[in-house]
């Protein structure tokens, strides 16, 4: 009996094994596939995705630079812009990604080795790679180029493009099923969301603003996650408003919700139906 219930017990580890060794196989050539098809073949795809950022923060720079005589912190207006810029870049960018998840690879999921969910693991990998490489090459030319030497919490700077990436995926793997199955919700989300780069701290920070208004801003969870990766840049920014247990909370929440929604719409995904 002890023998027979080993022998079960290697024989279903075995499987476990295997389909997780199939689902990495499966991920791994959906990243490649989005890569080729996102990016194309040609390294002009590469340089646009590092160039668009680039570009932002130094039109920002230069209209600031003509209204302002000095930014809200430190000496530098690319560092201020980028480290607003930045940061809501990692939870845009993923959640506009994330939404088109399903459309994208629509045509995959006839396959039964191919699921939904390695779509969407594949689609963060491949964001978070492309965020976090956009990022590290922003900084170090304002460092260099700028003359920049104050120090940096580089842990603190990756768990807030972390918390925004995760924020990201939760509203993106909603919107998997939402945009679907209502055309009027994706445009009621296209115009809320379209105010979040003026509301969320990227232009100014939260503390300066008076009341009722700050702490209306405080509600949305981008206002948060602007000032933990500010603080990380700037050693003066104190950010005593800064709540990390609500944008984490939030993110979760918003991926769990997201992840209920995309299992019970599974059957209708597959049989192309949503």
């Amino acid at each position: 009996m002890r023998g027979s219930n080993h022998s079960s017990m290697a024989i279903h580890l075995r499987s476990d094994v295997n389909l997780i060794q199939q689902h990495l196989r499966v991920t791994a050539a959906l990243i490649v596939r989005e890569m080729s098809t996102r990016f194309g073949s040609k390294p002009g795809g590469y340089l646009w995705a590092i160039f668009d950022p680039v570009a932002h923060v130094a039109l920002m720079t230069l209209i600031f630079q003509a209204i302002a005589r000095m930014p809200a912190l430190g000496l530098s207006f690319p560092l201020f812009f980028a480290s607003g810029y930045l940061p809501f870049a990692f939870y845009q960018r993923m959640s506009s990604f994330m939404a088109g998840t399903v459309k994208a690879n629509k045509a995959l999921f006839s396959y039964p080795i191919v699921t939904p969910f390695d779509a969407i693991v594949s689609r963060f990998i491949l964001q978070l790679m492309t965020d976090t490489l956009v990022t590290i090459l922003i900084l170090m030319m304002i460092i260099e180029l700028g003359g920049v030497t104050q120090p940096m919490n580089l842990g603190g700077m990756i768990e807030a493009a972390g918390a925004a990436a995760l924020l990201g995926l939760g509203i993106g793997t909603i919107n998997i099923v939402m945009f679907a199955r209502f055309s009027l919700y994706e445009q009621i989300f296209g115009i809320i969301n379209r105010p979040l780069f003026m509301i969320s701290g990227v232009f100014f920070l939260p503390e300066s603003l008076p009341h009722p208004f700050r702490d209306f801003l405080l509600y949305n969870p981008l206002v948060h996650v602007i000032m933990w990766f500010r603080a990380s840049i700037y050693p003066e920014y104190r950010a005593d408003l800064l709540d990390k247990g609500y944008v984490i909370e939030f993110a979760l929440v918003c991926f769990v919700a997201g992840l209920l929604l995309l299992t019970t719409s599974m059957r209708e995904i597959r049989e192309d139906r949503l």
